[in-house]
């Protein structure tokens, strides 16, 4: 009896054009939101664009801190809180540009209802660490020069 109810209810919504993806159980709704710090970072992650640098820059370790509100929206203002001290300034400049631009593709993120009541607010740092690694040395053929003694 209760079946009949359900179907009843689902003809009627599509009769009215609303879309039957608004039905969908709570759980199935959350699967594609973020539920934990791990899920949060791997999302900035995939936001993540390198910058593009000279030949032969290695890289730096920038980190942010930044607050989200319970929609997944910046909260105020990020705050670069460590860069590497190696870094040139026009390195530094370019890594700033690119956590900016991150942090505006990937918001506002989608939080669960439970994660987004205790991220809401808190700090949150996020490091970003591009280094890069040094091109290898070319190796010189020792064994084929000529010595003369």
């Amino acid at each position: 009896m209760r079946r009949a109810g359900v179907a009843c209810a689902l003809l009627l919504i599509a009769a009215l054009g609303t879309p039957l993806i608004a039905l969908r159980p709570a759980a199935a709704q959350d699967a594609d939101k973020l539920d934990t710090l791990q899920d949060l970072y791997k999302q900035i992650g995939r936001c993540w664009r390198s910058p593009r640098l000279p030949q032969g820059d290695l890289g730096i370790q920038i980190t942010v801190v930044v607050s989200f509100n319970r929609t997944g929206e910046i909260l105020g203002q990020p705050r670069i809180t460590y860069e590497s001290e190696t870094a040139s300034d026009d390195d530094r400049l370019a890594y700033r540009k690119a956590v900016m631009a991150t942090l505006q593709r990937c918001t506002p993120l989608a939080f669960t209802e439970g994660f987004a009541g205790a991220i809401a607010g808190q700090p949150i740092r996020l490091r970003f660490d591009d280094r890069r690694k040094p091109p290898k040395p070319k190796e010189r053929d020792v064994w084929l020069t000529q010595t003369i003694l």
